[in-house]
């Protein structure tokens, strides 16, 4: 504990159980230095740490036990990583000299810390007293070092409950990712004499605290800036350089050269409208290993999103053209991009409902269903870290407890939850945990007795033959009564409007049931050409 607090933790989201007693006992003696929000899931306290990652920039720390609780905690680490975030997860282990026996010890499993690697950037034991401190601090540089990725420790109990010499705790040397100048140069020049350049920025943006540098350099390029589903709100949606997925269907083919900066860039390369030859793409990505993964890149540059945009701000005002406004051209591609969008409907409605009653600086938290897939395009987000996505995990259920953690970190911002019944009930259980700590998050559920997604693909691929998809739903309201909180049933989206406001104004845990009909596929829509 005085490893994680010299490191800046506060609060732990975490799950007691026998292998960890004398952990908990020691967060029992250090309670006014660090909070302990426990779940009723571990599953929950990954999606929890994720989501507080996210909306803090600070690192999200997850405490389990052993076996099955690290396996139930692993859906949580899949997300994060596949969304750059960064999750410390401490799990306990059975006594050191058994690990490896198989005897069947309590929680045992097979090469626990191999299991943790598929979801992990780094994996590490301390299994003495003394290996404590210097490996927190590995695990903080690697959290604070490169592309931003869950790393792990675990601890036997025997570890935990051994004495030692009492030493400094170990501080993490953190290593500056800075570009190479003469790719830097280089890629400044393109810019400077491109005549239609487009920006895609994704979710390292974020991470990397980059959204200044990123609207400087599209500020003196007149570059639109694509963002996305991870990287909204890097630009504000009010500016009318901002552009989504569905507009870049229209933007990249007019372009000359193309900057990516902090994404895979995986949908353009499967997209109809991706690049094409004699288009001139440049990647800025702190991970070396995406540079030109998904399309081919005529410039890689690795660094860190903040320091390779700066560098690339600062070379650019040398070789910048002059240029002529693009706000007429680029607000007509916004006007008709919202049209578009606005057609596929009760998806668009019910997410405007949203977006009006909640506050700029408040958080969204998406989920795999209807209203969710929308809005991963279609909904404005005006601030930087307020849209919190699953990415390409897809994991179906995470919504709700991300966004207890997100709450948590949000220092009082409000914080809405939306929601399918199917992925809700995943981590239902969790209203006992807003309640418990008072988390005022609103949960948003909306209900067709169905895994929708997959209804409708039974129904147009597969000549109707719908099995498993159908779903037996509690009454939503009062099970959100039952543990505590208000609950509220809506139909249209005007009533969701009324709703929400009363319940974000009340300032306490809520549940709105929104009971609908099978919804149209936004696909076409949404990503014009995607072949994905």
């Amino acid at each position: 504990m005085q490893c994680l607090k010299a490191h800046g933790v506060d609060t732990i989201f975490g799950l007691p159980g026998v292998q960890l007693d004398w952990a908990f006992d020691a967060l029992y003696a250090e309670r006014d230095a660090i909070r302990v929000y426990h779940t009723r899931h571990e599953q929950a306290v990954s999606y929890m740490a994720d989501g507080y990652a996210r909306v803090t920039g600070r690192v999200g720390v997850c405490l389990t036990v052993p076996g099955p609780g690290v396996l139930n905690a692993m859906a949580g680490l899949a997300t994060a990583y596949a969304c750059s975030s960064s999750v410390l997860c401490l799990t306990g282990q059975i006594p050191s000299q058994e690990i490896g026996a198989g005897r069947g010890l309590l929680h045992e499993i097979n090469n626990q810390l191999g299991a943790l690697r598929s979801v992990t950037k780094w994996t590490a034991p301390a299994h003495t007293p003394e290996a404590i401190p210097g490996t927190i601090a590995e695990a903080f540089r690697q959290l604070r070092t490169g592309r931003p990725r869950p790393v792990a420790v675990e601890i036997p109990p025997d570890v935990l409950r051994a004495t030692a010499p009492s030493t400094p705790p170990a501080t993490a040397v953190v290593e500056a990712a800075m570009p190479d100048p003469e790719v830097v140069e280089r890629a400044a020049r393109a810019l400077g004499r491109a005549e239609r350049p487009v920006i895609f920025a994704g979710g390292g943006v974020l991470r990397a605290a980059a959204w200044q540098p990123l609207r400087e350099l599209a500020g003196m390029l007149e570059a639109p800036v694509v963002m996305t589903e991870n990287g909204k709100g890097a630009v504000s949606d009010r500016e009318y350089l901002a552009q989504n997925m569905t507009a870049a269907a229209e933007l990249v083919p007019a372009a000359d050269v193309i900057l990516v900066i902090g994404s895979r860039f995986y949908v353009p390369s499967r997209s109809d409208w991706g690049p094409r030859a004699g288009q001139t793409v440049i990647q800025l990505d702190i991970d070396p290993e995406e540079l030109g993964r998904n399309s081919p890149v005529a410039l890689g540059i690795v660094a860190d999103a903040r320091r390779g945009l700066e560098a690339l701000v600062a070379a650019v005002q040398r070789h910048n053209r002059r240029r002529a406004r693009r706000r007429d051209e680029l607000e007509a591609i916004r006007a008709r991009t919202r049209a578009k969008l606005e057609t596929v409907q009760p998806q668009a409605a019910f997410a405007a409902a949203i977006r009006d009653v909640l506050p700029d600086d408040g958080i969204l938290v998406t989920e795999m269903t209807q209203v969710g897939y929308w809005s991963n395009v279609g909904f404005p987000v005006y601030t930087p870290r307020t849209y919190i996505t699953s990415g390409y995990q897809g994991t179906l259920g995470h919504g709700f407890a991300n966004a207890l953690g997100a709450q948590v970190g949000a220092q009082g911002r409000p914080v809405v939850s939306i929601n399918g019944d199917g992925g809700f009930m995943y981590n239902v259980q969790e209203l006992s945990t807003a309640v418990r700590h008072r988390l005022n998050v609103v949960a948003i559920v909306f209900s067709d007795n169905s895994y929708g997604n997959v209804r409708r693909i039974q129904r147009e691929s597969f000549g109707g033959r719908l099995i498993a998809s159908d779903l037996l739903n509690p009454d939503f309201v009062l099970l959100a009564e039952a543990f505590g909180m208000e609950g509220m049933r809506v139909e249209t989206p005007d009533a969701l409007r009324r709703a929400l406001a009363k319940a974000l104004s009340d300032q306490h845990p809520a549940l709105i049931e929104v009971p609908v009909g099978e919804m149209p596929n936004p696909r076409t829509v949404m990503r014009p050409g995607y072949r994905g």
